[in-house]
């Protein structure tokens, strides 16, 4: 039953007082949080180079084959213990302990070989070793 037979109803409104309550809270919110970014930065400060720096120091190049044989900068060596490798590449660094022995192992070489190779290194006194590999695949 319509009473109100002459009276039209109100089209519906939007309240927009609570829309902009909603974006004002929304508003605070994020210029509060945008407030803590900066505690979160670290403060870092840079190295620099300098273009008349020493070169780095040279690598002795060792390759280990797939029958667990040596070479040291391509001279193939029979050196068949670890005291034995140690003072050949002890020889080839000529005292210097800051060279870096690149280890060019076969994929097939045995692990045995290769952590004979790093034993004999330790014990040269070259702590510093490389591992050299292909880039993508060659097979």
């Amino acid at each position: 039953m319509n009473f109100r037979k002459g009276q039209r109803r109100a089209p519906p409104e939007i309240n927009l007082i609570a829309f902009i309550d909603v974006l004002l809270v929304i508003l605070i919110f994020l210029m509060v949080s945008t407030t803590f970014s900066k505690f979160t930065s670290l403060n870092v400060s840079l190295p620099s180079a300098e273009a008349n720096s020493t070169p780095p120091p040279k690598s002795i190049v060792v390759a280990v084959d797939a029958k667990g044989h040596f070479a040291i900068q391509q001279q193939r060596i029979t050196a068949t213990d670890t005291v034995s490798l140690a003072s050949a590449l002890r020889e080839a660094a000529h005292g210097n302990p800051e060279m870096t022995i690149e280890i060019h192992a076969d994929a097939m070489a045995s692990h045995q070989s290769v952590v004979q190779l790093m034993e004999a290194a330790r014990i040269a006194g070259l702590p510093k070793l490389v591992f050299a590999a292909q880039s993508g695949t060659s097979r």
